[in-house]
């Protein structure tokens, strides 16, 4: 039995796991500890892999993967709305960075057939480290996210064109013509089978697949679709990793696109890190230590270059200053699509050996950079704007009208990034409550504007978006972004701006509640445990059993799961309901047929008969705090309750009951 395959798939594991476990240690982000483990293992170091060619195929697998869950993300209806941005945006990006990647290679002694492939080379990005990090990071659906994968898909695109005319480079013209026709009749074939499968086929597929109930075949028939899909693009003459991409488009806005999504990350992410690893195997450590400076001077002239067209692209497609500085650096690196270019570039004599290894140098460097390079891109655009910017600059050419919010306290802060947000801003526009929001898309953020509505467009991860909602003075801040590790961020931010504001935070599972309380929460709304709760509510519902019954059996359920959690958090200041969690503050109105109308506080025998004590009372606009025991109740008025949840219960029930009709 052959087992070469799986000693090569043992020694990438155990040193990714070594190499991670160090940098995950000091913070550095996992792709650049799979490229260092390609090294360490590759032909060029210990050389520990006897079949590099497995690696490859594994590799690619995990392209085609991660292009099939960015499809899936994305969906046509976002490409549709980022046609620009593919087409100019990306245009533009590749004949800057091409021209002048040119006009520099003469400076090397290339001759003019080199040098415009060698830009060629240059002004492809890397798909795979970009859209991996900013998956990873919730920004594909940001407007600077979506200008980054807008160009490179035509950059995925531009690549077919690309590899037609490198043989002319090369002095082989024989049929280009019919190889062009054939080309542009591909491509309108693509984009109808694209919008054929997207509308009725895989809807279809899927459904039929979805109603045997079973997970096996969904899994098995999601990896046929990308495979199959990605194959017939290839055999078209496009790349395997677009196919998938065109796969994922197809799916996205199918109702089974989150469940395949979410059955296809672990996948996704194993064979993701082969990419890396044989990324990592191809850089000789030894060219690099003969011409150090070479190399370094040129990592560092590409990504100047790159860096400088891409974000000059960005601002003439309407970014903001910040906006810019993060397109510009997220798109700094050499792609791998490159590699491709670069091998057939050497059969074809266009480029010497010496120029290819150069080429594979900085390919590899400028990858492995690009993660420190996207983490420090919005540090730096802020640092930058602390200069004397004119606002032009820093508004960009078509700056998103943003509303003019006037300083308020004591109002509710809502972050939000789907529809939960949506429908919640609704509600408390319906209570004519006073809110702002920070909206994370900016078409969402301009409807809202256009509505006369306090919105924000920007990432509430950061201090100034934060300020211009006035998070500093808000009384509460409403959190339902979805991703733990973003939510995480914004909670931490805010209680340090704000460290009176009641923080509610909407998660997914219960085992975030701790680590959500201890950066600041005050309530941690679990996705899981809240549908489990409301199916718990109409099961007692069905069998009759009395409200109060129910509301006391929740207010306990509810107490036993969240209360272990209270006990650590960890916000600073003394807070009674902190520090007693089985005690709660609850507002109840009080109903037009009230049983209690008109009475007093002493009549409502309320602190007698459930053990909660009214600490405040709201009539019209006006507060009353520790109301007298002669105060009347009217109807209309809200009532503060004070007490265990389960007696706030039952006096809730006690206030809303109506008088009996005669």
């Amino acid at each position: 039995m052959e087992i070469g395959i799986l000693k090569d798939i043992v020694i990438i594991f155990a040193l990714s796991t070594f190499v991670n476990f160090i940098f995950n240690r000091i913070k550095i982000p996992a792709i650049i500890g799979y490229l260092i483990t390609g090294i360490i293992a590759g032909p060029h170091l210990l050389a520990l892999i006897d079949s590099p060619e497995n690696v490859e195929v594994m590799a690619e697998i995990g392209v085609i993967l991660l292009m099939f869950t960015i499809g899936l993300e994305f969906s046509l209806n976002h490409l549709f709305r980022i046609r620009k941005i593919v087409f100019v945006g990306g245009f533009l990006q590749l004949l800057l960075t091409a021209g002048i990647t040119i006009l520099v290679s003469r400076v090397y002694d290339l001759q003019w057939t080199e040098a415009v492939f060698v830009g060629f080379l240059t002004a492809l990005s890397s798909t795979a480290v970009v859209l991996k990090l900013l998956q990873e990071r919730s920004e594909l659906t940001t407007y600077y996210g979506r200008t980054i994968v807008g160009i490179l898909i035509f950059q995925d695109v531009i690549l077919i064109p690309m590899l037609l005319f490198t043989p002319m480079l090369g002095g082989n013209t024989a049929g280009i013509g019919n190889e062009l026709l054939m080309m542009l009749l591909k491509t309108v074939g693509i984009l109808i089978f694209l919008w054929v499968g997207n509308r009725w086929l895989m809807p279809w597929l899927l459904h039929l697949i979805a109603m045997t109930r079973s997970q096996e075949l969904f899994l098995m028939s999601l990896l046929f679709i990308c495979l199959a899909v990605a194959m017939l693009t290839h055999e078209l003459g496009m790349s395997l990793a677009f196919g998938a991409f065109l796969a994922g488009l197809m799916i996205s806005e199918s109702e089974y696109s989150h469940s395949a999504f979410g059955n296809l990350i672990p996948f996704k992410d194993v064979f993701t890190s082969f990419f890396f690893v044989s990324i990592g195997m191809l850089l000789d450590l030894g060219f690099v230590a003969e011409h150090p400076w070479l190399v370094i001077l040129t990592v560092l002239l590409v990504i100047v270059v790159k860096t400088a067209v891409a974000g000059f692209t960005a601002f003439i497609l309407g970014h903001t200053f910040f906006g810019t500085v993060v397109v510009g650096l997220s798109l700094a690196q050499v792609g791998e699509f490159s590699f491709i270019l670069a091998g057939l570039g050497l059969s074809e004599n266009i480029i010497t050996p010496f120029h290819f290894q150069l080429f594979l140098a900085v390919a590899v460097t400028s990858m492995a950079l690009s993660p420190l390079l996207i983490q420090v891109s919005k540090p730096l655009a802020n640092l930058i704007l602390r200069l004397p910017l004119p606002p032009w600059m820093v508004n960009g050419l078509f700056p998103l009208r943003q509303v003019e919010i006037p300083e308020i306290k004591n109002h509710i802060v809502l972050i939000g990034k789907d529809s939960r947000a949506i429908n919640l801003a609704a509600m408390i526009k319906s209570m004519e409550l006073p809110f702002t929001s920070i909206v994370f898309d900016p078409d969402r953020a301009r409807k809202e504007m256009e509505k006369g509505h306090y919105a924000i467009f920007g990432n509430a991860v950061y201090e100034p978006v934060l300020r211009q909602a006035y998070v500093h003075n808000a009384e509460m801040v409403i959190v339902s972004v979805g991703e733990l590790i973003t939510a995480l961020s914004v909670v931490q931010h805010v209680r340090a701006m704000n460290k009176h504001a009641h923080i509610i935070v909407r998660t997914r599972h219960v085992t975030d509640i701790e680590e959500l309380y201890r950066l600041g929460a005050n309530q941690v709304i679990p996705e899981e445990f809240e549908t489990a709760i409301d199916f718990f509510e109409r099961i007692l519902g069905k069998y009759l059993v009395p409200r109060m019954e129910i509301e006391r059996a929740i207010a306990r359920t509810r107490e036993d799961n969240y209360g272990i959690f209270r006990e650590n958090a960890s916000v600073k200041g003394y807070s009674l309901l902190k520090d007693i969690p089985d005690i709660e503050i609850a507002a109840v109105k009080v109903e037009e047929r009230s049983v209690f109308a008109g009475k007093t506080i002493a009549g409502t025998a309320l602190r007698k008969t459930t053990g909660v004590t009214m600490v405040a009372i709201k009539h019209r606009d006006e507060i009353i705090p520790n109301p007298e025991p002669s105060r009347v109740i009217s109807s209309g008025d809200i009532v503060y309750l004070f007490g265990k949840p389960e007696m706030i219960a039952i006096a809730t029930d006690l206030l809303t009951k109506e008088v009996e009709k005669q």
